[in-house]
């Protein structure tokens, strides 16, 4: 494989984007240029000044970003990634400078405009350079200080330059806050885990640098050693080891925001986990952000995470008290597939308390004998799991989302153990352990361990974020125990699936033991699986950090109209359904001065907390007349509406508990959205404090518009707004009807992450819309209607269905000869081209797995892949193409 292939740099080109690394800089060398990123007259225009300092014979090229306003403020570094350069940091850089920031980026020794060797975070090379960045920093009259020669200054980076913020947070004291992502705590642990070569991935930096001659004379005679014997020797270990925040990590005592990536198979979780722990020891705070991307692809959340990041520091640098910063561990999840975009959908968790990586265990059962499996001689062919450098190019980075994992096991050179189905849905958040028995024909064995998610009937299985766990097992042939630690991951695993144990004796990311030998395999117990319950059962409030929240919808002020109108006697709660949010049983409701012409006739269905809920159907289908009934506008004329175990009468205690936006926006526009929001909620008549005010304001997104009156606003502006005062009072149901009227689609994507998030809390969304793509992207179940009446109801990907052909879209288009070869694959019965690639019918028995590998062998440059069905295709069948 070539790893200067272009894939490769574009995956490292990621991660850059969203921080980065270190440089070098002590005297001025060049006469400074100031340039305004916004018109003079804007009061948020950014001042920028590119200079290039000099230090030891290495020039550093610097770009200084500053509010246009006078007065001192807390100053930010912004650290690149491997392979990148100052430029990629430009934009937030402008963004952290809007919000009041003296913000400083530079180009890392050997990257950009910057000269020297690259030291990968060398002590004595780059982060001696960031303490010189500091020392400038000191004597600018736009930066606060301290004290003479400290500037009040955070540093953020991700990947390598996440390392150097938490570098230089070890090695000066001056540093008062960091947010470093997707990185390393100990770079040996990273590159040699276990004592295992990391082949391919250090391949990956080194061509990456522009090559061995490109990095200090120690670090590439340690690289051409290690990738010339395979082994990792005490001598590359340490050499790694002293340019790693965990040299230094008693001496990290600062408020750390720890971002890492899910699927990440260069640096797992496991590498925030252990900063976590050492930092967390020195006595600062802490908070873990695992994110739904990283190093092998998958969405990176760059803009969740920028603002997170500037939460952060916004309390510890600004000393704003009052800024939320988030709870202290959150996880993305995803929910299914953007069948629009072949992007996953993701929703979040969240925990009061980080609960590291083996909490609340369940010990699951296995059954396999001892078994033998064969290494063969030149360690080839080898197993496929993660594939670097291809994962963050596009459509090979969606799969594990999509239940396709690129994951290969050759017969013989593996051993597998397998539960028995699982009788209730298991969700895996941490390191699973298993303790083995390993003999070797040999003194040494490397084995790599993975646990699979296989569906019922045994064909499909999937390898979760497509991580393996390599380990060395020295002294093998008189036979070791051995507990295995499996990489951690967040997932959930179905009622009636199976969780399989895989030791294989190959993978391609890994340098395997050249010589053939035979190692048996035995287990000594079972799968040791965390659960960690406090992160699924947590349905604490929406934090102000939430930025991305909402952006939709004009909102109704229900809870004002509901207090104007005549309380009336209800039946008695039913306690068998306290907890339910909305049971709908025999529901009708005859159109007006109609005896026998119905708007919604003996509807029933059933949502329960924790679902997004989408209600579809074609015009006249009933929908509207089905939430004005549900939130005691009008009345049935026969069933019955539960909320919580109460009837639904206008003006019902329970309403309150209600939030909606159904019939625009109410809004008095001489006065500010913030006052009208406050009117609205004095008018409810309940306490103040009740109403999570700037968790709504948070949500609004509005920014300086808040003070403005709502008559200067644009409709997406007040959709915005009505959103946030339909939340008010975080309503445990929200009712959104046609929320994304009038909205472009990034506002659109926003509304999406609106409704997830909220459900996410255990909180339940019903949403009524017409943009069938955004409703299969938003919700967890539907009810399709159709002239009043129920057509189906039950989870989307039960209504959607995936059937047995597969739309693999191609980032350029196919040529015949490659689609004949592709038909002619096993387990495929046809093959053919289309605009955007191929629609590939499956044979009984043949695996979107099996496939997706198959293509890559044959080069098929492909971009997705995802069930050809789509909701509309569902949704149009329903209801016979009547919409």
């Amino acid at each position: 494989m070539d790893l200067r292939l272009p894939a490769l740099r574009s995956l490292l080109r990621r991660p850059r984007r969203l921080l980065a690394a270190g440089a070098a800089v002590v005297v001025l060398a060049g006469a400074g240029t100031w340039t305004a990123a916004v018109a003079s007259d804007d009061p948020r225009a950014v001042r920028r000044s590119d200079q290039v300092m000099a230090v030891d014979g290495v020039r550093l090229d610097t770009s200084y970003f500053t509010p246009a306003g006078a007065g001192r403020h807390p100053a930010v570094l912004l650290a690149h990634g491997f392979g990148g350069s100052k430029d990629d940091m430009r934009r937030q850089a402008e963004d952290l400078a809007r919000d009041g920031y003296a913000v400083l980026t530079w180009s890392a020794r050997g990257f950009g405009g910057s000269t020297g060797k690259i030291g990968l975070n060398d002590p004595k090379g780059e982060v001696a350079d960031v303490s010189r960045l500091i020392d400038w920093l000191a004597r600018q009259p736009q930066v606060r200080l301290d004290k003479p020669g400290d500037p009040r200054v955070g540093v953020a980076g991700g990947s390598y330059g996440g390392a150097i913020s938490l570098l230089a947070a070890g090695y000066d004291h001056r540093v008062d806050a960091i947010a470093p992502a997707i990185t390393y705590w100990n770079l040996a642990d990273a590159l040699f885990p276990n004592d295992v070569f990391k082949k391919l991935w250090a391949g990956v930096f080194v061509n990456t640098g522009g090559g061995c001659a490109k990095f200090e004379p120690a670090l590439c005679r340690m690289y051409e050693r290690v990738a010339e014997s395979g082994t990792p020797n005490p001598a590359a270990r340490k050499l790694l080891e002293e340019r790693s925040p965990s040299a230094v990590g008693d001496r990290v005592k600062v408020p750390t925001l720890l971002v890492q990536g899910q699927t990440d198979s260069l640096f797992p979780l496991g590498q925030a986990d252990a900063a976590e722990k050492a930092i967390r020891a020195n006595g600062a705070p802490v908070d873990v952000d695992w994110i739904a991307g990283g190093h092998d692809g998958g969405d990176m959340e760059t803009s969740r995470v920028e603002t997170r990041v500037r939460a952060w520091f916004d309390r510890y640098l600004k000393g704003d008290k009052g800024t939320g910063t988030g709870p202290a561990f959150r996880i993305t999840r995803t929910g299914g597939v953007d069948s629009t975009d072949g992007t996953a959908r993701l929703r979040g968790a969240s925990a009061a308390a980080y609960p590291g990586l083996r909490d609340h265990p369940r010990t699951i059962a296995l059954t396999g004998g001892t078994q033998r499996v064969a290494n063969p001689a030149g360690a080839s062919p080898p197993g496929v799991s993660a594939l670097p450098g291809l994962g963050g190019s596009g459509g090979l980075a969606q799969l594990s989302a999509l239940g396709i994992g690129v994951s290969l096991d050759f017969p013989g050179q593996y051993a597998r153990f397998d539960s028995a189905p699982l009788t209730r849905d298991l969700r895996i958040t941490g390191t699973p352990t298993a303790t083995v028995h390993i003999t070797s024909t040999r003194d040494d064995a490397v084995l790599f361990g993975k646990v699979y998610d296989v569906g019922p009937d045994g064909t499909r299985q999937v390898l979760p974020a497509r991580l393996v766990a390599p380990f060395r097992v020295t002294g093998a042939k008189t036979g070791k125990d051995v507990t295995v630690t499996l990489p951690a991951i967040d997932h959930e695993v179905q009622k009636g699936h199976r969780l399989r144990l895989v030791l294989a004796s190959t993978d391609l990311g890994y340098a395997s033991p050249a010589a053939p030998a035979t190692y048996t395999v035995s287990l000594k117990g079972g799968l040791s699986v965390p659960t960690a319950p406090s992160v699924t059962t947590a349905a604490a409030p929406l934090p102000a950090w939430v930025w991305w929240l909402p952006a939709a919808g004009a909102v109704a002020a229900l809870a004002l109209l509901l207090t104007t109108r005549r309380r009336t006697a209800a039946p008695a709660p039913d306690p068998a359904l306290a907890e339910v949010p909305l049971v709908i049983k025999d529901l009708s409701k005859r159109y007006a001065g109609s005896t026998d012409r119905y708007a919604v006739r003996d509807l029933s269905f059933r949502v329960e907390k924790g679902q997004v809920l989408g209600l579809l159907g074609p015009n006249g289908a009933g929908k509207t007349t089905t939430l004005r009934m549900l939130m005691g506008l009008i009345r049935p004329d026969a069933g019955e509406i539960r909320v919580f175990g109460h009837t639904i009468r206008p003006g019902a205690s329970v309403l309150s508990r209600v939030g909606a936006f159904v019939e625009g926006a109410g809004f008095l526009p001489h006065l500010s959205g913030r006052e009208n929001l406050e009117l609205y909620w004095r008018a409810t008549g309940r306490p103040p404090e009740d109403a999570h005010l700037d968790e709504a304001l948070e949500i609004a997104g509005l920014g300086d518009a808040l003070a403005r009156a709502v008559r200067t606003y644009s409709q997406g502006m007040r959709q915005r707004l009505a959103i946030a005062q339909a939340m008010l009072g975080l309503p445990d149901l929200l009712i959104l009807d046609e929320p994304t009227n009038g909205l472009d689609p990034p506002q659109i994507r926003e509304m999406r992450e609106v409704m997830i998030r909220y459900a996410a809390g255990g909180r339940t969304v019903i949403v009524s819309s017409h943009l069938l793509a955004e409703v299969e992207q938003s919700c967890t179940h539907l009810v399709v209607m159709d002239r009043g009446r129920l057509v189906q109801a039950g989870p989307v990907r039960e209504i959607v269905g995936s059937g047995d052909t597969l739309l693999v879209g191609t980032a350029v288009p196919v040529q015949e000869p490659v689609v004949e070869k592709v038909g002619a694959l096993d387990g495929v019965a046809s093959a053919v081209r289309t605009d955007d690639g191929l629609l590939i019918r499956l044979e009984p028995g043949g695996t979107a797995e099996r496939l997706v590998v198959e293509l890559v062998r044959l080069e098929v440059p492909v971009a997705s892949v995802g069930p050809h069905r789509r909701l509309e295709d569902a949704f149009l069948t329903l209801i016979g193409g009547s919409a």
